[in-house]
């Protein structure tokens, strides 16, 4: 059986597994630093070369922080000397008012940075709330909550790594990964058992899924010896049942529009697992600000 949820920060170890590497840390941030900033920061170019400050920032709500990777390496690539002193760690749930970090270097790469940096620190923080509040939702039950490929594009991997900081888990992550059987393949294979047929032919390296939207396609999914079927909208009863068809012959994913306020509930029938689009996809920004604090001529 999966583990129960948990709902504190998620350890070290387990983020350090989730992080993406850093080179496409590097490559993201290059890209979004080249669409703000362009040629060159003309604002910025009003202040005195070398002039420094110190600068910190807060949030004005609760959130869980996400994304400090990002933010450091906006200012990495303006200013190496830049330094950045982090009060909270990536997981951590933090206060309306809090101070997240504090920044110390010349006034003109932290001005440019500030809202690039921002932006990945705001839309990572509020992706880990999402999934902390959902966590939170199914707190003792054990059950795993899986994300999807619902994700902002080119963010896949930051917002997959903010759902392990939320305390939830990835599901595959794309789809070179993993096979997973939707009705569309079904319809285009013939069969439920065809299709699951085909994946084993296809490779045996990789966990193979299929979708049913009815107990008879559950039936026929588990003759087949699938390792895993995805129950499409099923309702609570439904999920019960399927439940106890299983009896354990292979992992059971309930799916299909899922609302926050259901989650336990769906949790509470016996599934291993609930995909939830909604942590990647309905994602609203957290209120962070940075403000300088001693700008220095």
């Amino acid at each position: 059986m999966p583990t129960a949820v948990p709902t504190s920060a998620p350890s070290a170890e387990t983020l350090a597994r989730a992080l993406p590497p850093l080179a496409l840390i590097e490559a993201q941030v290059r890209e979004a630093l080249a669409e703000d900033v362009g040629a060159g920061d003309l604002t910025a170019g009003l202040l005195p070369a070398n002039a420094t400050a110190r600068a910190e920032v807060i949030t004005r709500e609760d959130a869980v922080l996400c994304g400090s990777a990002w933010f450091d390496q906006v200012f990495r690539q303006l200013d190496p000397e830049v330094s950045i002193d982090w009060q909270a760690r990536d997981g951590e749930s933090v206060r309306p008012g809090q101070r997240l970090c504090t920044l110390a270097g010349r006034l003109r790469p932290l001005l440019t940075g500030e809202r690039t940096a921002l932006n990945y620190l705001q839309l990572l923080s509020g992706t880990a709330t999402r999934a902390r509040r959902a966590a939170d939702a199914v707190a003792g039950l054990p059950v795993r909550l899986l994300d999807t490929r619902k994700t902002l594009p080119g963010l896949r991997r930051p917002q997959k790594y903010a759902v392990v900081c939320g305390g939830c888990h990835n599901h595959r992550m794309g789809l070179f990964d993993a096979i997973l059987i939707k009705e569309n393949h079904i319809s285009a294979a013939g069969s439920i058992s065809a299709a699951i047929a085909a994946a084993r032919r296809l490779t045996e390296e990789v966990p193979v899924e299929i979708e049913v939207e009815s107990l008879a396609g559950l039936r026929e999914a588990l003759e087949a010896g699938v390792e895993q079927v995805l129950l499409d909208n099923f309702d609570p009863p439904a999920l019960r049942r399927a439940v106890e068809l299983t009896a354990g012959r292979a992992r059971l994913e309930a799916s299909g529009g899922i609302a926050q306020d259901r989650l336990r509930e769906i949790a509470e029938t016996g599934v291993d697992a609930i995909s939830v689009g909604g942590l990647t996809k309905h994602v609203e920004a957290v209120d962070l600000s940075m403000r300088l604090v001693t700008p220095t001529p």
